[in-house]
């Protein structure tokens, strides 16, 4: 099996014998030649020499076959992450043709787009580095100790590519702790304060790239707001978990009759009404600050003697993840049945239902089995009308898993 990782133009190599060698266990290689980046503490067989953590080592099966050059951390669970299937030097010049090669995709697959990722990590053979851009500034978060000591090199790499106003690290994340790194957020090159413009699908919105969530905004569902906005035209809509109201703003800009958009944030629903001002839509929107969960338990429990009216023509839901481990998986899914039990009791006949799911640990077909149930329970019949997958600048490598998270569907409520 040839191994998967794109081939490098650049001809840098290290000698044979200048790279501490990390020999895996029998039935460990597979997986590695299939693509996948990640050589897990127990699939090491032994260490030829001492390595500092953050060194560059090649890695061979237990037969001493080569399979390729990676990052050594001895402190993390992901004791090395592949980055080439040859020996070539971890440098500007690789950061930089890596770089290119991922931009170059985004180019093809989204040509029109002004904000995007730009490197997505795993999906892009740069384990632990994620790029976004936004506009003419960068925003990039490290997530592997051998990344964090070569950020110099990949700042110099991106400011050859692009000559961005600014370069900001967002790498505020708690991931960086099992990879023995604190977390860290600043400006990295040239200038930034406040809030700036930026555009999605021809939209513009505000956000703070210093203080905003995650990196600034859910780049993610750039394609799904305009395709959930393809439902919108003349319908009433709710929009739960609305944030800096993506779905809303794009929804009323598509003929919306009126969209309210929910968020427990104040700060993210005055940014919202703030970008639906600016996208000359605020006569059609209105956001609530409330707690999703008790704002549906609410509308959803009559009194005596009354019956819930659905209302909405559209029910976008598109909440947090609501697990970051396996183990609280059973729990995600009571919570996302009770969204969705009460979501459909509000959905009027013939609506529809745009729904998501960014956790990694719940796939698609479970989603799928958790909304069914809950359409069960509200003795509601769904026909599927599209399903839903994370926009193509944060592309899926099947050989590795973890570059799936997002998915989604639109049910139209049949009776």
């Amino acid at each position: 099996m040839s191994p998967t990782f794109p081939p490098a133009p650049y001809r840098a190599v290290y000698k044979m014998t200048s790279l501490t060698t990390v020999l895996i266990k029998p039935g460990e290689a597979d997986r590695a030649l299939a693509g996948h980046p990640w050589i897990y503490e127990a699939a090491v067989l032994r260490v030829t020499a001492e390595a500092k953590d953050g060194d560059i080592v090649q890695v061979k099966d237990h037969r001493q076959r080569f399979i390729g050059v990676g990052y050594w951390n001895s402190r993390s669970r992901i004791r090395v992450r592949l980055l080439a299937p040859e020996r070539v030097e971890i440098n500007e010049a690789f950061f930089e043709q890596r770089i290119r090669e991922a931009l170059a995709v985004r180019q093809k697959h989204l040509p029109t787009a002004t904000s995007f990722r730009v490197v997505n990590a795993e999906s892009d053979f740069l384990s632990g580095l994620i790029v976004d851009k936004y506009e003419d500034v960068l925003t990039l978060q490290i997530s592997s100790l051998g990344m964090d000591q070569r950020k110099p090199a990949i700042v110099a790499a991106l400011q050859k590519i692009f000559s961005p106003r600014a370069i900001m690290e967002r790498s505020d994340i708690g991931s960086r702790k099992f990879e023995g790194l604190e977390e860290s957020r600043g400006v990295l090159a040239g200038e930034i304060s406040g809030e700036m413009l930026v555009k999605l699908n021809g939209l513009s919105f505000a956000t703070d790239m210093l203080s905003g969530h995650k990196t600034g905004l859910y780049l993610d569902q750039q394609e799904n707001y305009a395709r959930v906005a393809g439902y919108c035209a003349g319908a009433n809509v709710l929009d739960c978990f609305t944030f800096l109201g993506g779905f809303a703003i794009h929804a009323a800009k598509a003929g919306a009759a009126h969209v309210h958009g929910l968020d427990q944030s104040a700060d993210a629903v005055a940014a919202a009404q703030r970008n639906a001002a600016t996208n000359g839509v605020a006569e059609k929107c209105s956001f609530e600050t409330v707690n999703v969960f008790d704002w549906l338990k609410a509308q959803t429990t009559p009194a005596p003697n009354e019956k819930i009216i659905p209302r909405y023509d559209v029910v976008v839901l598109d909440p947090p993840s609501f697990t970051r481990t396996r183990a609280a998986v059973q729990d995600a899914l009571r919570g996302y049945k009770e969204i969705h039990l009460r979501a459909l009791k509000l959905l009027k006949r013939g609506g529809t239902l745009a729904t998501f799911c960014c956790s990694h640990h719940v796939d698609a077909n479970l989603f799928q089995d958790v909304i069914l149930s809950a359409a069960y329970d509200a003795k509601k019949i769904l026909r599927r009308v599209a399903t839903y997958s994370q926009s193509l600048d944060h592309p899926v490598i099947p050989s590795i898993p973890e570059t799936e998270y997002l998915k989604g569907y639109a049910f139209e409520v049949v009776r």
